[in-house]
């Protein structure tokens, strides 16, 4: 079965894992804020989830320690996606699979 990713605007609300590995896509530049992922099958999926993990390695997985303008790239762009988020009913309080 190929499965493939329905994107980050219509995941069910963007928070999941893989929605957030498209957000932290764009936080690093691997891929245009444009690009949603849409159609995107597991192995690309896959790809860049190994990209963003070996960037965040660098500052040991904390958004605390990203350079001045990364932090606030970061702190932005998770603004908005928790907003969109809230928006789909996403409760910050229950589990990924609530």
């Amino acid at each position: 079965m190929d499965t493939k990713y329905v994107g980050f605007n219509n995941d069910k609300h963007g928070m999941t894992q893989l929605g957030r590995i498209v957000l932290d896509g764009w936080l690093f530049g691997f891929i245009a804020e444009t690009e949603d992922c849409s159609g995107w099958d597991m192995g690309r999926m896959q790809l860049l989830m190994e990209q963003v993990e070996k960037e965040w390695d660098k500052y040991s997985n904390l958004p605390s320690r990203l350079p001045d303008e990364l932090r606030q790239k970061h702190a932005d762009i998770y603004a908005k996606a928790m907003q969109l988020a809230k928006d789909k009913g996403w409760n910050p309080e229950l589990g990924e699979d609530d």
